[in-house]
């Protein structure tokens, strides 16, 4: 057997790998492309010099080649939904010396009537799962789980496991990050991970409530309490939530005459209706999330610190978008089509130069922000890709603008290099129309092509 591994080592090889019945991908160790079979080059429609070399994101839709590369866990007959169809997939860390220095995928792929047979019979039962978990987050209340936050930053897969490790807990939780980072995502996360699951998820939203129907609203009312009381009175956030999870966004902004009320209902268990005799035991798990510097607030006495310490029993803190720029390319590709799909327009993908552009801005308004410039460009353009120009102008480039110790001449390269590439863009690819355009000869522009590797 070792004779036989020694003298036909390259044909064996060939031999497993080109198999015309697998696609086969290996990735580095921070899930760049080193190796793709020829099977798998041509079910994605690529060409084999142009993907090596590049992230697995951004060759194979969803990929988590990458994602088994920092676990170092494998995973086995996952399914992948790719290019239309679910595949199997079998994803497998590779290790030299103890060191993960990569992985390796394979995908069984034979076009074949019963796998289509196949095919259809999952798609039909992953629709049914669909229509049941819909029928839950309709009843519960909680929409998102983990696998809809988006990332390849191992800053916030770490802070994935972590919410995976708590969540089946019961203690209180506190997320702490900027407007738009997605606090709520992770919320509603945590809610689906527990043991409460199955039970309500009530959203208070503290900024929102007037202060003066704070109290009603948080412990209800009973039938004649007040001038315009409903008949038969209303439940408040705390009895619906009974059970399950009470979400208190952006607890920060709260008045203090609530904060003292939620710190009873939290130390003793139970909330007293307003006009009711009597209190009434309630059993909620909270989760608190805020922007603002709670610690500051409690020095200004605008926030309790009795309070602070009930909710924070356990805190996160979600990085905001600029601190994880390497996530921005996956979360524009993942929000266009959320997008697209929402207005009805086909826009399949960005320029080069515009994801480039998406990863300089320093996004103060984090991901609904990105959300947003990304469905003022859809509406603005007018292909099939987004180009630079149907950016918001302040996110564009300054393309006379470059860093501090850029020469001249670097910056009139840069400017050059992209008004030669609107210009094309602008006309299909015609290098003549391009050349007229930019009014210099049609030699002239194709020297220029090849300098910039257009």
């Amino acid at each position: 057997m070792r004779e036989i591994i020694e003298n036909h080592r390259h044909d064996l090889f060939d031999t497993f790998f080109e198999s015309g019945n697998f696609c086969i991908v290996i990735v580095d160790q921070v899930g760049f492309i080193s190796y793709m079979n020829e099977s798998y080059c041509r079910f994605l429609n690529v060409e084999k010099s142009n993907v090596i070399g590049k992230h697995v994101s951004d060759v194979i839709e969803n990929s988590r080649m990458h994602i088994v590369t920092q676990t170092g866990e494998e995973e086995i007959a996952d399914l992948q939904y790719i290019r239309g169809s679910y595949m199997i997939a079998n994803r497998v860390p590779l290790r030299s010396e103890g060191e993960i220095v990569g992985a390796l995928g394979m995908v069984l792929f034979r076009d074949t009537e019963e796998w289509l047979k196949m095919n259809s019979h999952i798609r039909d039962l992953l629709l049914e799962l669909k229509a049941y978990r819909s029928q839950r987050n309709q009843q519960n209340g909680a929409t998102y789980s983990l696998h809809h936050i988006i990332s390849r930053s191992q800053e916030l897969e770490r802070l994935k496991d972590k919410v995976k490790k708590i969540a089946p807990g019961d203690v209180s939780i506190l997320l702490r990050g900027e407007s738009g980072t997605g606090k709520e995502l992770f919320a509603h996360s945590i809610h689906h991970l527990s043991e409460r699951s199955t039970k309500p998820f009530v959203k208070v939203n503290c900024a929102a409530i007037p202060e003066h129907l704070l109290e009603s609203e948080l412990f209800g009312y009973q039938e004649g309490a007040f001038t315009g009381a409903k008949k038969g009175g209303k439940p408040g956030k705390f009895q619906l939530a009974d059970g399950g999870t009470l979400f208190l966004d952006e607890i920060g902004d709260m008045p203090l005459n609530a904060q003292v009320k939620i710190l009873r209902a939290l130390q003793e268990g139970e909330v007293e209706a307003v006009g009711a005799v009597k209190p009434q035991k309630v059993d909620v798990r909270i989760i608190a999330s805020t922007h603002q510097p709670l610690e500051e607030l409690i020095l200004s006495q605008h926030f309790r610190e009795d309070l602070f310490y009930r909710i924070n029993v356990v805190q996160f803190r979600i990085p905001p978008l600029r601190e994880r720029r390497e996530d921005i390319r996956l979360l524009s590709k993942s929000l266009l089509h959320k997008v697209t799909e929402r207005i009805g327009k086909r826009v399949i993908d960005f320029d080069e130069d515009v994801y480039e552009s998406l990863k300089q801005y320093h996004w103060p308004g984090n991901i609904r922000e990105l959300e947003n410039v990304i469905e003022s460009a859809v509406h603005l353009t007018s292909t099939e890709v987004i180009g630079i120009e149907d950016l918001p102008d302040h996110i564009q480039p300054n393309p006379y603008l470059g860093q501090e110790d850029d020469s001249l001449k670097e910056i009139m390269e840069r400017t050059e290099k992209q008004a030669i590439e609107r210009a094309i863009k602008r006309v299909n690819g015609d290098k003549t129309k391009a050349a007229e355009q930019l009014g210099i000869g049609k030699s002239s522009l194709y020297d220029k092509v090849k300098k910039y590797g257009l």
